[in-house]
């Protein structure tokens, strides 16, 4: 018997540290030098060329002073007009290419989010709730993408040109400089009161807007059951609940923003007013020329442009930066849980492979009770077993096991010879199918649809599988029959025939081994006994698990297998189950009542 690693996982997904964040964007733009050169260098020399015309006009200014002649100050002025044109050209350029590395940028972790999300064990995905998952590769996602347009472009040009105009300001003279550093302290105090308390309230906006989406995926999800129960009140009293949060967090966002920018102005203020008074200082000392001190405050003066724009776009960029974390916690998902890979474990042929089941033992994360304890099972080659017992028993927990989704505290699921738990997904698949009661139409082609599970089939094959589950004639009938589109814009499918289009999906994908967890449950009276038939047709010549909604499904089976709190308490046919008077038994008496 064997164990595993049983640290819980957290309850929700990864995010990243704004370090490990900066490392993922430097090593991209590495992948990209000659990009990432070009970005830089016309964005220094866009800022570059913004203050020459400045500098230019302290030289005019001593040059009229000095009596100099004519044609040297029109020369200035054209060089002025000259430098004005070739900043706003390099500056247009830079913002197009900054725009053209953040696509890039982002399109790589919009793959890669999306990639790791689909590898991930569906365990997982259904302990953090879909409402992350959706939020991160869909809300987070369009937050950096309008990042790249807006915020990061102006964030990042006007940090250079502040950079460029200071080193501008200690070319003039360094008192100077120093006079205008002298503001420096100022906006690193409003920095430092800033940045520590507006990353985590970014990032509880964002994890406010995660819940709201769970709330509103949970509601839609079972909006049937939400009407049957009249349960509208509470969904939308939830629904209103996380909305409100999320508005609430949003103001608390906006007013502490206003709060930093009265503290920018300030520092500002305190800048203008010390380069002021120390130039006027230098010029009664004769320290300095007349024009070194009018273009200083000018200089100073053309910091507050870049600066506001750095302060009325720094909240994007710091929704932008927790989205970006979000998203970077997503990519180190993938280094400690199992991904989708290669299906190279596939049998050469779709022969059916036994299933053995030896000890096993689960329990879900932050839970002391294990939900399935010492289960011992065995499913011949092409045989099937059913599943039976009271809700809350672990049917669904071990058909799952039995499909490689999850790993157990002990024991092991082999097919044949192999263990599920030495695979990763694509393996698991690539030797079991699972087909549940959540079945999913996608808006498209029907072909298309169907070609989810055998990318390379035929139109013929496609029909076949139809055919196997008695779905042919229906869609003989549709329109323009498999290239009809199906889903939201198209036909609108009940969900007899969407769950024979999932038994054809599960005919084409051939695995030796089909389990099967009430997946004819939504179908109702009408179309129960057709499904049956289509799905003892889809898993004919194959090992087969059933968890039973219906004992017609567990009469069909091989063999049946009770289970009652997490054990398997009676195993045996029909027949044999019904004479021995356990519970198999009673529960074949109350349905048949109930019948």
């Amino acid at each position: 018997m064997s164990t595993t690693d049983t640290r819980v996982a957290p309850a929700t997904l990864r995010t990243a540290t704004g370090r490990e964040a900066t490392r993922w964007v430097a090593a991209h733009c590495r992948d990209v030098p000659w990009l990432t050169a070009a970005t830089v260098l016309t964005t220094v020399a866009g800022a570059a060329l913004q203050v020459l015309p400045v500098l230019l006009l302290g030289w005019v200014v001593d040059g009229v002073v000095e009596g100099a002649s004519r044609s040297i100050l029109v020369t200035i002025g054209v060089l002025m007009g000259a430098a004005a044109l070739l900043g706003a050209a390099a500056t247009a350029v830079s913002t197009y290419l900054i725009g053209r590395l953040g696509a890039d940028l982002l399109a790589r972790l919009r793959e890669g989010a999306v990639r790791a999300v689909l590898g991930m064990p569906s365990a997982r995905i259904e302990q953090v709730g879909r409402g992350d998952v959706l939020s991160r590769v869909g809300d987070d996602v369009a937050v950096i993408s309008k990042g790249i347009r807006t915020a990061i472009p102006t964030v990042f040009s006007a940090g250079v040109l502040v950079v460029i105009a200071t080193f501008g300001m200690f070319g003039l003279d360094w008192r100077l400089g120093l006079a205008g550093a002298g503001a420096l302290p100022a906006y690193a105090l409003a920095l430092r009161w800033y940045l520590p308390r507006s990353a985590p309230l970014y990032r509880k906006q964002r994890a406010a807007q995660a819940d709201r989406a769970q709330a509103l995926i949970s509601g839609l999800n079972g909006i049937d059951t939400v009407r049957a129960y009249r349960l509208e009140d509470a969904f939308r009293e939830k629904v209103t609940s996380e909305s409100w949060r999320v508005r609430d967090l949003g103001i608390e966002v906006f007013r502490f923003f206003g709060r930093f920018v009265g503290r920018e102005n300030r520092a500002e203020f305190i800048g203008l007013v010390l380069i002021i008074v120390v130039g006027y200082a230098l010029l009664e000392a004769d320290a300095a020329s007349l024009g070194e001190v009018s273009a200083a405050p000018l200089l100073f003066h053309r910091l507050f442009t870049p600066l506001g724009a750095i302060m009325f776009t720094f909240d994007e960029a710091q929704k932008s930066g927790a989205s970006l974390t979000r998203l970077v916690g997503v990519l180190g998902e993938a280094a400690e849980d199992r991904l989708v890979g290669d299906a190279s474990v596939a049998p050469a042929s779709a022969a059916p492979l036994p299933v053995t089941v030896e000890g096993l033992t689960f329990r879900y994360p932050a839970t002391e009770e294990p939900v399935l304890k010492d289960v011992d099972l065995t499913i011949p080659a092409g045989g099937s077993l059913a599943l039976v017992g009271a809700t809350g028993a672990g049917k669904t927990t071990l058909a799952a096991l039995i499909a490689g989704i999850g790993t157990p505290q002990a024991g092991s699921v082999r097919v044949g010879s192999t263990d599920l738990a030495g695979l990763d997904e694509a393996g698991a698949r690539a030797l079991v199918s699972i087909l549940t009661q959540e079945t999913h139409m996608f808006s498209g082609p029907l072909a298309d649809d169907l070609r989810l599970a055998a990318p390379e089939a035929t139109d013929a094959e496609l029909m076949d599988a139809l055919r196997t589950v008695g779905a042919d004639g229906w869609v003989d009938a549709l329109p323009n029959g498999l290239n009809t589109l199906v889903g939201e814009g198209g036909e609108r499918l009940d969900v007899t025939k969407v769950a024979q289009i999932a038994l054809a999906r599960l005919v084409l994908a051939r695995s030796p081994v089909v389990v099967l967890d009430e997946s004819t449950a939504e179908a109702g009276s009408e179309g129960a006994a057709e499904l049956e038939r289509a799905v003892l047709a889809a898993c004919s010549g194959r090992t087969t698990l059933f968890v039973a909604h219906r004992l017609t499904q567990a009469m069909a089976a091989d063999r049946i297998a009770v289970l009652d709190a997490g054990r398997v308490v009676e195993q045996g046919t029909h027949e044999e189950l019904v004479s021995l008077g356990g519970r198999y038994a009673r529960l074949w008496r109350a349905w048949k009542e109930g019948s």
